[in-house]
């Protein structure tokens, strides 16, 4: 057991599905010569390099099947690098507890979490240059330069973050090479930071539901004083003089 602790919070699963859900459900709209909307578009998204998407649009040898040529416009996106972001850094002997509950005696508390900053990449693989400044402008406007998303950090202690998603670069590839039948491949390249958090393991602690202080006053009686915590801040202090 690494550092005496065993434990798995999945926040680096959650981060990644919070990425690809921002960019679900994007549409492209086709024109007519009139300006008139004809066929609207759903643009699917899934986990991977962009390449390996370039690989499966090109290695079809039936290129003008039309089933085929259904798979543009398409996004893809990945997790690239993860690094310490030391100006987050927050005091680490400071806790995060969970609401206590007066019907029980226990609370469920974790360190400050760790700052990282993780680096993700979107690309848009079109077959038609309107489709890719279509995908393009309907996302760059929302980040200014960042975009911030509440997502749900530490479900086991009902913590909810605000993270902020900063878009670094925009930039565009043309891949088309070969001989007139090459299938061609236009690419948009997006380059996100998000700035998250990690989180070390859970710990369970109790907290006081009594205390019984005992005093001597000159050696000629004893107090006995009781306090009663209730957990929800009230609490009862009784004193006995003997």
């Amino acid at each position: 057991m690494m550092f005496g602790h065993d434990f798995y919070h999945g926040t680096l699963r959650r981060y990644i599905i919070m990425f690809g859900n921002i960019f679900n459900e994007l549409q492209v709209e086709r024109y007519d010569s009139s300006g008139n909307v004809i066929q609207k578009v759903n643009v699917p998204i899934e986990y991977g390099p962009k390449q390996k998407f370039i690989r499966r649009v090109t290695a079809d040898p039936q290129i003008g099947r039309e089933q085929f040529s259904t798979q543009l416009p398409r996004l893809g996106f990945e997790m690239t690098s993860i690094s310490y972001a030391p100006g987050r850094k927050l005091n680490t002997g400071l806790k995060l507890k969970k609401n206590l509950n007066s019907s029980t005696e226990d609370f469920s508390s974790v360190y400050t979490p760790v700052p990282y900053d993780m680096s993700f990449s979107l690309s848009a693989l079109v077959r038609n240059a309107e489709d890719g400044t279509q995908i393009v402008e309907k996302i760059i406007p929302f980040f200014t330069p960042d975009f911030t998303v509440t997502m749900k950090a530490l479900p086991d202690i009902a913590l909810n973050l605000d993270v902020p998603i900063e878009l670094l670069s925009v930039a565009s590839d043309d891949t088309y090479e070969g001989d007139f039948d090459t299938r061609r491949v236009i690419s948009w390249d997006l380059a996100f930071n998000v700035k998250g958090y990690l989180f070390g393991p859970i710990t369970k602690a109790k907290y006081i539901t009594d205390a019984v202080v005992r005093l001597n006053e000159e050696q000629k009686h004893s107090t006995f004083s009781t306090i009663i915590l209730t957990g929800n801040t009230e609490f009862g202090f009784n004193t006995t003089l003997t």
